[in-house]
C-alpha cells in the first residue's frame, strides 16, 4: 500500500481484512516519514519503505526489487499523491489501483485530490460526489474505472462537508474492490 498521509484508508482495509486473513499488506510505501500512516503501519507490524525525494527514480527501482522479493500481487494507492514513474507503472500494468476522492472522469488529473476536488464539486454545484477506484496508468486519474460509489452531497454546505461524505464511501468503496481481487471478480493483470 502506498500512503501520504493520515491512513485513514489502510485502517479501513486493515479493519475490513481483520477476521478473515485474505489479505496479506506486505508493505507500506511512502515518501512522507511524519505521515500518520505510518503510525497505523508501525500498530500492525507493516514494515515500511520511504521513498527518497531527491532520488526517486533510484528509489522506484530499488522498491521494485523489494516488491518481487515479497511476490507483491496487487499494489493499492491509498492517500498516494504523487505521480508514480511510468517505468514503474510498466512493470506492474494493471495490478496498481487507486482510490479517487471524487467520480471520474470528472475532477480527475494533477493537482486534483483532497480537498481540491471537494471544493471543484462544491462549485460547479453537483449535487452527488463519490468516489471512484481505477487501475493507475502513467498519468493522474486517466486508467480505466473498477468502480465508483456515488453519494448525496445536495446538502452539504462546505468542501469539508463532501468530503466527510465521500470519505466514508471512500472506506466501503477500496476494502470491497480490494476482496473482489482476490475473490477473482476483478481480473488484474500478471506479471
Amino acid at each position: 500500500m502506498f500512503v501520504s498521509g493520515r491512513g485513514s484508508n489502510l485502517k479501513s482495509i486493515l479493519d475490513y481484512f481483520k477476521l478473515n486473513n485474505k489479505v496479506e499488506i506486505k508493505l507500506i510505501v511512502t515518501d512522507n516519514l511524519l505521515c500518520k500512516a505510518l503510525d497505523i503501519a508501525g500498530q500492525n507490524k507493516i514494515p515500511f519503505y520511504c521513498i527518497d525525494k531527491k532520488k526517486s527514480e533510484q528509489g522506484f527501482d530499488n522498491l521494485s526489487e523489494l516488491l518481487k522479493k515479497e511476490k507483491v500481487e496487487l499494489i493499492v494507492l491509498a492517500g498516494y499523491l504523487k505521480l508514480l514513474p511510468s517505468s514503474f507503472v510498466s512493470n506492474y500494468s494493471q495490478r496498481i489501483i487507486n482510490i479517487h476522492p471524487g467520480l471520474l472522469p470528472a475532477y480527475g488529473g494533477k493537482g486534483m485530490y483532497g480537498i481540491n476536488v471537494h471544493n471543484a464539486v462544491l462549485v460547479s454545484g453537483d449535487k452527488e460526489s463519490g468516489a471512484t477506484v481505477h487501475f493507475v496508468d502513467e498519468n493522474y486519474d486517466t486508467g480505466n474505472i473498477i468502480s465508483q460509489k456515488k453519494v448525496d452531497i445536495s446538502d452539504c454546505k462546505t468542501p469539508e462537508d463532501i468530503a466527510a461524505r465521500v470519505l466514508n464511501i471512500e472506506h466501503q468503496l477500496l476494502p470491497k474492490v480490494i476482496n473482489d481481487i482476490v475473490d477473482g471478480k476483478i481480473i488484474i493483470g500478471v506479471n
